[in-house]
């Protein structure tokens, strides 16, 4: 009776693929891409073109957002048979802001090796293009598509000390400029569109003003937008204090009027100032 040997363990590769231009790609992606005895792509459609552009024929098999819990269960159990395999997105580094990290995860609990393969990124290429010298930055991603909860989340941030770097689509990044601007206040703002495409377009400027470019206009393509923590003074001392309280008793300005020109007068987020003014409007001191 012959003895089963256990097949060795393959190794999930994580290729990062060009964002834009196609001559990112890296050579030792194209062949690991060749080599490898399945690609797990986000969208096959998508990767296809991809690998028709280089002469590939490794077959390929769908791995988007909806499905990576079922279909990492069946890319780790081709691992654990032997199989290599190739993890690749629609555009730049997998599971960052992409499907992913669920398999990788997964591999590593397995004990299976994992490979990354560095390349297109838009987080570093927008970094690295923006001119910022901060020794650090906060990196959120997309945040949610629903108003209530994404103005949450930059509540959330009003106080971080490190630029914020956030992903958004098309259609939704006026709604981001808006939100941003009313709770961050005014801010040093960069933003990164369609980077490494033709229309590349690349703008430093404040919230205000990347709004202002924005308006009126058909955007596309994805954004990379980051947010500077500015000079902002704090809301603390007694001067903004007496500066509500005094339009409070001398104005016909609403709360919210105030709180909008105190906000834009003084650089600070307009949120604060409502939340200040909210509890002396009424106050009798």
């Amino acid at each position: 009776m012959h003895s089963q040997t256990k097949p060795t363990m393959g190794t999930l590769y994580i290729i990062a693929t060009p964002i834009g231009n196609l001559e990112d790609i890296s050579i030792r992606a194209l062949n690991t891409l060749k080599e490898v005895d399945i690609i797990a792509a986000e969208d096959t459609r998508h990767t296809k073109k991809l690998l028709n552009h280089f002469g590939i024929h490794t077959p390929l098999i769908s791995y988007y957002r909806e499905k990576e819990e079922q279909r990492s269960d069946e890319i780790i159990n081709r691992l654990q048979e032997g199989q290599n395999i190739g993890l690749v997105s629609d555009a730049g580094t997998p599971a960052i802001s992409d499907p992913g990290a669920v398999v990788v995860h997964r591999a590593h609990q397995n004990d299976i090796p994992v490979v990354p393969l560095p390349g297109a990124s838009a987080l570093t290429a927008a970094i690295s293009s923006s001119g910022l010298s901060d020794s650090g930055f906060l990196f959120l991603g997309f945040l949610p598509a629903k108003k209530g909860q994404r103005r949450k989340a930059l509540t959330a941030l009003i106080d971080c000390e490190y630029p914020i770097v956030l992903y958004e689509s098309p259609r939704r990044v006026i709604n981001l400029l808006e939100d941003a601007l009313e709770i961050l206040g005014q801010r040093p703002a960069f933003w990164a569109r369609e980077l490494t495409k033709k229309f590349e377009d690349l703008k430093n400027d404040t919230l205000e003003g990347l709004l202002k470019t924005c308006q009126g206009k058909t955007i596309r393509g994805e954004s990379v937008i980051i947010i500077s923590p500015g000079e902002r003074e704090e809301i603390t001392g007694q001067t903004i204090e007496e500066l509500i309280i005094w339009y409070r008793d001398n104005s016909e300005f609403s709360l919210k009027d105030v709180s909008k020109k105190l906000s834009s007068d003084l650089g600070v987020s307009r949120s604060q100032v409502y939340q200040l003014a909210l509890t002396l409007w009424t106050s009798n001191t």
